[in-house]
């Protein structure tokens, strides 16, 4: 199973979301993040895909949850994403090769074009609570199979 990172940047009411401009996820608006390198904590790995994709460099990070995402049909995307909020930042954000980066208001996320789990756990990580989740999707990547959200006050 892979070991990825999923980062909110998040000011006040709005979070920082990126419009996933190639590979996995083409297309759908989504946290900033990705795989953990060799020698690469679960920590250095979010910072890094942070700044790779945005130009923006993470004072602080808050670990926020862990989701793991199952497909039967295809192990190899099998993954657990670790789920960080980051409130204290250097840097503006700034479209890169991957992402187009736009602010949304807590009450108006995109989740017509969002992964089909995210409303299922996005608002509760954006409220300050912790999520342990666990999702089965078929291979097209939209059908959910099977779901269990358990949210945690901080």
């Amino acid at each position: 199973m892979k070991t990825a990172t999923l980062v909110f940047l998040v000011k006040q009411d709005q979070v920082l979301l990126g419009m996933k401009k190639r590979g996995f996820g083409l297309g759908r608006w989504n946290g900033f993040g990705g795989k953990i390198e060799q020698n690469e904590t679960i920590e250095q790995a979010a910072i890094r895909e942070l700044e790779e994709e945005t130009g923006v460099t993470a004072s602080s990070l808050e670990k926020r949850g862990e989701i793991t995402f199952a497909f039967p049909s295809k192990p190899e995307w099998n993954q657990i994403v670790h789920l960080f909020v980051v409130t204290k930042w250097t840097g503006e954000p700034v479209e890169s090769e991957e992402m187009l980066p736009r602010w949304f208001s807590h009450n108006s996320l995109p989740f017509d074009v969002m992964w089909p789990a995210d409303p299922l756990w996005l608002p509760h990580i954006l409220a300050g609570k912790f999520v342990t989740a666990r999702f089965v999707r078929e291979e097209d990547q939209s059908t959910i199979l099977e779901k269990e959200v358990i949210v945690q006050e901080k």
